[in-house]
């Protein structure tokens, strides 16, 4: 139930790439642009790792009680990812969307699809990032100095199969220059909060201008 005193309630926005693409550098820029947009904390079934903490890196969780959370319906979505269990909490992510609060997602399309077809997709905005070349991501995942060749090409390998899905999201944006990128995302974040079904406030103000039509008679 949405909270009244809120004028609109939050999205759950879905940003979706291959490695490369400039995922995070444009979530970290939406983050500072709006610092009420929060970043989804998942759940996880590994362990905790050298200055991980609970609650901001990961919510961790045993198997037993993830797939309890699986069972009944509290988890938007869930993957088992090299012997470990990931999956996104429902529960604060519909308190804040009902607090009028955004919540940003990093996932892949499976996840997306997960998210898209549960209770709360209605409130979903998914973008897809895609590159403006195959030579250029390679040549971004190569710059970036974080991973070895063997790496590199494991993420360029996995890439056509995370691309080829661009055609399930809302939105697909071609990141060749960031800053026009983050200024496109601004405004589809924006005309997407405006949505009606974002705004329950105008089911009392649509009475309210017609209890005023009455007593005009």
């Amino acid at each position: 139930m949405a909270n009244p005193t809120v004028n609109r309630r939050g999205l759950l926005i879905i940003l979706s790439s291959p490695s490369g693409a400039g995922k995070s550098t444009l979530a970290k820029r939406l983050r500072a642009w709006d610092p009420d947009i929060s970043f989804s904390v998942s759940a996880t079934t590994r362990n905790p790792r050298p200055g991980e903490v609970d609650g901001q890196d990961y919510h961790f969780t045993s198997v037993e009680d993830f797939k309890h959370d699986v069972a009944n319906g509290d988890m938007l979505e869930h993957a088992h990812v090299f012997g470990n269990f990931y999956g996104s909490p429902k529960k604060p992510v519909q308190a804040a969307i009902e607090d009028g609060k955004d919540v940003l997602f990093d996932i892949d399309w499976q996840g997306a699809q997960q998210i898209t077809n549960s209770d709360l997709g209605k409130h979903t905005l998914s973008i897809f990032l895609l590159p403006p070349s195959i030579t250029e991501l390679r040549r971004r995942l190569e710059s970036r100095g974080q991973d070895d060749a063997a790496t590199i090409a494991r993420r360029m390998e996995k890439s056509w199969d995370e691309i080829s899905h661009w055609g399930s999201y809302d939105h697909v944006l071609i990141n060749e220059d960031l800053d026009k990128t983050e200024a496109e995302l601004k405004t589809i974040i924006s005309a997407t909060r405006l949505r009606r079904i974002q705004q329950p406030h105008l089911i009392d103000h649509a009475r309210k201008l017609q209890s005023e039509f009455e007593e005009l008679e």
